[in-house]
């Protein structure tokens, strides 16, 4: 049995081994990952549509790969407060937004309450609306700047409102790239734990890679073989009961930062990343290709490679737009239909769980 069968039928859990897969011809990948991605999906292509507010980039750490911080290379450092947050949701929510995405900086400056109160005043005046908060990463911040276990961080997001978590702070799970890359930053181990915390609360959350900067291939099949490892059962994901939605591997950004990487991955690179993905990941239900930092032409082809979601129109984006990414504004919802039926796919608007809204 070569190691495509093997990696098929579940039979291979190295990461070196399986970072051979990359050998492998891109349109005999693409065959396997669009085969899996048909059987789970069909022709379907997820989005929703949504606003990403970050409340400030003031940041304890200071992770080499982040272009977002206000770190010397952007000297423009910002604290929202809790009404011109709610000021900004108000005035997405009055143009149909279905989720707010609330992720930000690790602010020394914001108390422990600030942040729950401002979850239950979003889910106090926008009760319909979901509310996607808390990377792992600012969970363990909170954790260890306010001396309380992770745990009762969580216990308190989901006290407060919080409907689910993002997939960020994950980067590269491999401890040698991650000293490098963003030392200080919660460690692979406590990530995993956070998340898998939160899903025995019921709740569901993301996952995302960082890829394309100074990991090897070897650290991207690890990283993927760690979620795999840590999905709730078969059972309870599909029951929307606790468990990873979508797992999310992002393409590096490689400008206004401090990691001197010259060169981006190549298309080819980046679409065997989502196939493999797609091929190692049968316990993940979605594969998305992230536009912000694919742009929106790649990311539409990765849906012949094994993604079936592009994420949403954003409205305003500004951590990988701080990088380079082309992201800034987000994208129109009519646009994003356009371009999903454009690529002969079924455009279909999903709330943050995938439960369909509207098929195009």
């Amino acid at each position: 049995m070569d190691l495509l069968e093997q990696a098929l039928s579940g039979q291979c859990h190295e990461a070196s081994a399986l970072a051979k897969l990359y050998d492998y011809d891109l349109f005999v990948l693409a065959k396997e990952a669009h085969a899996i991605r048909t059987q789970m999906h069909q022709d379907k292509v997820f989005f929703n549509t949504n606003r990403h507010i970050n409340p400030s980039n003031i940041c304890t750490d200071s992770c080499k790969f982040c272009a977002f911080s206000a770190s010397r290379k952007n000297p423009n450092p910002y604290e929202m407060t809790q009404a011109q947050i709610l000021e900004q949701i108000s005035d997405s929510y009055a143009r149909g937004i279905k989720e707010v995405h609330v992720v930000s900086a690790h602010n020394p400056h914001y108390s422990y309450a600030w942040y729950f109160e401002l979850f239950k005043a979003i889910k106090a005046e926008f009760k319909d609306l979901h509310l996607k908060a808390m990377t792992a990463a600012e969970v363990h911040f909170l954790s260890t700047k306010f001396n309380k276990p992770y745990q009762e961080v969580l216990e308190d997001m989901l006290d407060a409102g919080v409907d689910s978590m993002p997939g960020g702070g994950a980067e590269i799970f491999d401890e040698k790239v991650r000293k490098h890359i963003c030392a200080g930053k919660v460690s692979s181990t406590r990530w995993l734990e956070i998340h898998q915390y939160w899903h025995s609360l019921g709740k569901m959350s993301n996952a995302t890679m960082l890829f394309g900067h100074v990991e090897s291939r070897e650290n991207r099949l690890d990283h993927m073989l760690r979620l795999k490892h840590a999905q709730s059962p078969q059972d309870k994901v599909e029951a929307k009961a606790g468990g990873f939605n979508a797992f999310i591997p992002l393409l590096y950004q490689k400008d206004n930062n401090f990691l001197k990487v010259e060169k981006s991955p190549s298309a080819v690179e980046i679409l065997k990343t989502i196939a493999i993905a797609r091929i190692v990941l049968p316990n993940i239900p979605h594969i998305k290709a992230y536009w912000a930092t694919l742009g929106l032409n790649l990311a539409l082809v990765a849906q012949e490679f094994g993604a079936d979601d592009l994420d949403g129109t954003i409205e305003v984006e500004m951590i990988q737009s701080a990088g380079g990414a082309k992201s800034k504004k987000g994208v129109g919802k009519e646009d994003l239909i356009y371009q999903i039926k454009d690529a002969r796919f079924q455009a279909i608007e999903r709330d943050s769980l995938y439960n369909q809204i509207q098929a195009w």
